[in-house]
């Protein structure tokens, strides 16, 4: 057993829960997944990640707990406002009822922001003070940090970058608007698109086919106009791309940063670099574990 002190990550995702033990440097000492209750009510998705927490802190050492929720977190990381496919949240005070059932100091954030967090702490943002995380997959998400710090603005909701207006008369977004990047970036967006899987899209590209390799560098081309309005705003040193669509990356990122170079001055974008995020699917988890940490120094 570790005589190290540790934290607890966790990451609620829509099939499974996954948790991670984690030191102060982000070496991970033990994790678990555990599958998300059906349905996910706070009541069940509670009582699982008690349990879970037991097996993975048998003998109450940890000393604090960071949770990402996939939704929106209130400012001071306490409530979950709403949770995106996840049935019956609303303002759910789940800190404190963590808290309350574990003894352990808890903080919440949205999960796109814990993997910025994550990516900026021990992955590819390591060496950034200013990047932006991207996330393809069922949504579009994103996460900012700003001098090493994440930024959620004042009501906490800062950052959901995937909502943004990129064709007014496009597709209905879940979120109300109408034309999003997320409807033109997303899993489902690739779907409508193509008919096809973005798995079989990456299969096809790497196989040389050519309508897939062209079906790409459109979807870059895409996402290049898309950050453009991010680099233009805040003038990341770095944007990352990470997500389920993040795998086929070297297909897109090509005429993305072409479609950037294109569309922003050169002040707006000097030493700009576009890179594929490093963590996988452990980004939110040890994202979360960061800011339990920033809880236990403050």
């Amino acid at each position: 057993m570790s005589l190290e002190p540790e934290v607890i990550g966790v990451d609620i995702g829509g099939t499974s829960i996954k948790l991670g033990r984690f030191n102060i440097h982000g070496k991970c000492a033990q994790a678990i997944n555990v599958p998300t209750p059906t349905p996910a009510s706070p009541e069940l998705v509670v009582d699982a990640l008690v349990q879970a927490i037991d097996i993975i802190n048998p003998q109450k050492t940890c000393l604090a707990l960071g949770i990402g929720v996939p939704g929106v977190v209130d400012s001071s990381g306490r409530i979950a406002k709403v949770a995106i496919n996840l049935s019956g949240w609303l303002n759910v005070p789940l800190a404190q009822q963590i808290e309350s059932a574990t003894g352990l100091a808890t903080t919440l954030a949205n999960d796109a922001n814990c993997a910025g967090v994550g990516e900026a702490w021990l992955g590819a943002g390591l060496h950034y003070q200013d990047m932006i995380l991207l996330t393809l997959g069922t949504g579009v998400g994103g996460a900012i940090i700003l001098g090493e710090k994440l930024f959620t603005g004042h009501l906490g909701a800062a950052g959901e970058l995937g909502l943004i207006m990129y064709d007014p008369d496009g597709p209905i977004c879940n979120s109300g608007n109408k034309g999003s990047l997320e409807q033109h970036l997303s899993i489902a967006a690739i779907k409508r698109m193509t008919g096809k899987e973005p798995e079989q899209m990456g299969i096809l590209a790497q196989a040389g086919d050519l309508v897939a390799l062209d079906f790409w560098r459109e979807y870059g081309r895409i996402l290049g106009t898309g950050l453009t309005s991010f680099i233009y705003t805040l003038t990341p040193e770095v944007i990352i791309i990470g997500g389920g669509v993040g795998a086929s990356a070297d297909f897109f990122l090509p005429s993305a940063l072409q479609e950037i170079e294109k569309r922003v001055l050169p002040p707006s974008r000097e030493g700009f670099k576009l890179l594929k995020a490093e963590l996988g699917n452990q980004a939110g988890m040890v994202g979360a574990a960061k800011l339990a940490w920033e809880l236990v120094k403050n």
